[in-house]
């Protein structure tokens, strides 16, 4: 994943990768209704848009089949797209499907899109969080159609995606399908990410959570990865630039201390000098191979 350097304010960080390979043989439909999919486990098969709502043309995803797919060996990598939860699209994940292919060919790989926010007034949180919890749930219900395990998961994000990917990971997995995260760079407690902003940026950031931490102290917590790290939280990979400018490190380390505190199975990757979403070729093939060894021990 080679993430392009983004110079503008945090409410306006679109999060792009560019991989060399983009794989695909789909059945495209641009309306985001869902589509007629064989179940046809013996052949490779990507599908393009698929609703899991009804509530805007956002709520879609795209779905990776592999060939030779069963209903218990095919695990299932569920991708989150950045953007501060104000932009950016699955598309910014769709060439880093050949990456996770070549490293988890028993994967169906799923890459989600949300309704993105407008602020004053338009999808606030938690609108993006009700949208991934709402892609699961079609994940999970139509296992049997695509031929996938949904009982061993591994959810990836960058940025806001990795805020969205822990905070369903950690506050909404009671029943343990996610057995692994993967987080480049994610946001884990709102209070602190509110602090950091200054300015235009501070006041817009309390009006997509719909106050400030005073104000709407439940809306903070809640909306924290942190808040809910637990003994039973599933492993957890991290990756974070020293030199982030958008996401402090600090999010990173708070995290990595908590993970360590309850026990739970955790990997930190620290890279100096790196931005948010600007790591080097050189780095971007560490966290990678270092994300797919990850996912292979945690999700046996």
């Amino acid at each position: 994943m080679n993430f392009s350097k983004i110079k503008a304010s945090f409410l306006q960080i679109l999060l792009i990768t560019s991989f060399a390979f983009f794989i695909i043989s789909c059945n495209k439909n641009s309306g985001g209704e869902p589509v007629t999919v064989t179940t046809n486990a013996a052949i490779k098969l990507d599908t393009l848009n698929i609703a899991y709502g009804v509530l805007d043309p956002k709520q879609n995803m795209d779905i990776y089949l592999p060939p030779n797919r069963t209903d218990v060996n095919t695990k299932v990598f569920v991708m989150i797209h950045g953007g501060a939860w104000t932009a950016g699209d699955k598309s910014d994940f769709t060439s880093t499907v050949s990456t996770i292919q070549s490293g988890l060919s028993n994967y169906a790989i799923i890459n989600i899109n949300y309704r993105l926010a407008a602020v004053p007034a338009t999808n606030l949180w938690p609108t993006q969080y009700t949208d991934v919890k709402a892609a699961f749930d079609y994940i999970i219900s139509n296992a049997n159609h695509y031929h996938y395990n949904a009982n061993k998961i591994i959810v990836m994000g960058a940025s806001a995606g990795a805020h969205l990917a822990m905070l369903k990971a950690y506050n909404n997995n009671t029943d343990a399908r996610i057995k692994a995260v993967v987080n480049f760079f994610g946001p884990t407690d709102m209070v602190e990410l509110y602090n950091f902003q200054t300015g235009i940026n501070q006041q817009l950031f309390s009006l997509f959570m719909g106050g400030t931490p005073i104000s709407n102290a439940p809306a903070y917590s809640t909306a924290s990865p942190l808040t809910f790290v637990n003994a039973s939280s599933p492993a957890t990979i991290i990756f974070h630039g020293t030199a982030d400018a958008v996401v402090p490190l600090s999010q990173s380390t708070r995290l990595n201390t908590a993970l360590q505190t309850a026990g739970v199975i955790k990997q930190y990757n620290e890279y100096a000098g790196e931005g948010h979403g600007a790591f080097s070729a050189a780095n971007n093939a560490d966290a990678f191979s270092k994300a797919i060894a990850f996912s292979i021990a945690n999700n046996p």
